[in-house]
C-alpha cells in the first residue's frame, strides 16, 4: 500500500468516527452533560470540548490560551494543553459545542480532501508537530482519539454501541500493537517467556522476551505460551485505555496466572 492510500484510510476511518461520535452527542438528553465519565475531572461536557478543541485547531482555527488553574487530574504538559479546551468552553451550551465539532471537521474533511496528504513522515501540522508527532502518527490517532471519547460518553450515559465501527476495529487493532511494549518493557518477565493476546474481532498478538529484554513480536502464535490472555473488544479497551477495570471474570488467563494478573495491571497504554 502506498503512503498516500495509508493515509487516506486513516482520513476515511477519523471521518467515520466523526459522524459515530456526533450521533451519540446529537441523542444525549440535557441532564447527560454533566455526567461523569471514567477521565478524571471530565464529564460528558468536558470530553466534547476537549474534542472540539482539538478539530478546530486541526481545522486551523488560531491557538487558544487560558488559566487553567492546577486541577489535580491535570499533569504534564499535554494534560495541561487540553485542558485549555474544557476551560475556554465551560460557559458554553452543549449545542454550539456539537456544532463547532461539525463545522470544524467538514472544513477538514473538505482541506483534506482538496489537498490529500502524501509524505507520512511529513511533521504534523501545528502544536503536534511541535511535539514531534508525524503526519502519520497524527492521522492514525484522531480515529482513536475520537472513537475512545464516543465510548467515554457511551458508558457514562448508560447508552452502549459502536463497538464493530471502523473506529472501533481501528482502535482496538493499534492498541493491540503496544503489547510488546507492555510485557517487555512494564512487566519485563524472564527472557524465553512467551505471552498472547487475543481480542475479540483482532488478530492474535504473540511476542516472545529475548535476551535483549525486549518483547519481540512472533509470525505464528506458539503452543502453550508462557501466558495468554483472552478478552472481549470493549474488555480490553478500557484497560488499554486506562479507563476502568475490566468486568469481573471478562479476562481469561491461562498459564501463568501471576505474570498474567502483572499483564492485565500494566496494559494501560494510552491516558
Amino acid at each position: 500500500m502506498s503512503e498516500r492510500d495509508l493515509l487516506a484510510g486513516y482520513v476515511e476511518c477519523w471521518w467515520s468516527a466523526v459522524g459515530d461520535f456526533l450521533a451519540v452527542l446529537d441523542q444525549l438528553e440535557p441532564g447527560d452533560w454533566g455526567t461523569p465519565t471514567d477521565l478524571p475531572g471530565w464529564d460528558v461536557k468536558a470530553v466534547a470540548s476537549h474534542t472540539a478543541h482539538l478539530e478546530s485547531i486541526l481545522a486551523g482555527r488560531p491557538e487558544e490560551s487560558a488559566d487553567i488553574g492546577a486541577p489535580a487530574h491535570v499533569t504534564g504538559a499535554m494534560g495541561r494543553f487540553t485542558e485549555i479546551g474544557v476551560v475556554t468552553r465551560r460557559d458554553r451550551d452543549p449545542a454550539s459545542i456539537v456544532e463547532e465539532i461539525r463545522t470544524a471537521t467538514g472544513a477538514r474533511r473538505a482541506a483534506l480532501a482538496a489537498a490529500p496528504p502524501e509524505d507520512a513522515d511529513a511533521p504534523a501540522e501545528g502544536v503536534f508537530g511541535a511535539i514531534g508527532w508525524s503526519t502519520r502518527t497524527l492521522l492514525r490517532n484522531r480515529p482513536l482519539d475520537l472513537w475512545m471519547h464516543e465510548q467515554d460518553i457511551r458508558r457514562a450515559v448508560g447508552r452502549p454501541g459502536g463497538l464493530d465501527s471502523p473506529g472501533a476495529q481501528h482502535t482496538a487493532d493499534y492498541l493491540v500493537e503496544g503489547f510488546g511494549y507492555v510485557v517487555g518493557k512494564r512487566v519485563a518477565p524472564p527472557a524465553g517467556t512467551t505471552a498472547v493476546l487475543a481480542v475479540d474481532g483482532s488478530a492474535p498478538f504473540a511476542v516472545r522476551v529475548g535476551d535483549d529484554g525486549r518483547a519481540h513480536r512472533l509470525d505464528v502464535v506458539p503452543e502453550g505460551p508462557t501466558v495468554s490472555l483472552v478478552m472481549d473488544r470493549e474488555s480490553f479497551i478500557v484497560l488499554a485505555g486506562g479507563r476502568r477495570p475490566a468486568a469481573p471474570g471478562a479476562v481469561v488467563v491461562t498459564g501463568d496466572q501471576d505474570l498474567g494478573e502483572r499483564i492485565v495491571a500494566n496494559l494501560a497504554t494510552t491516558p
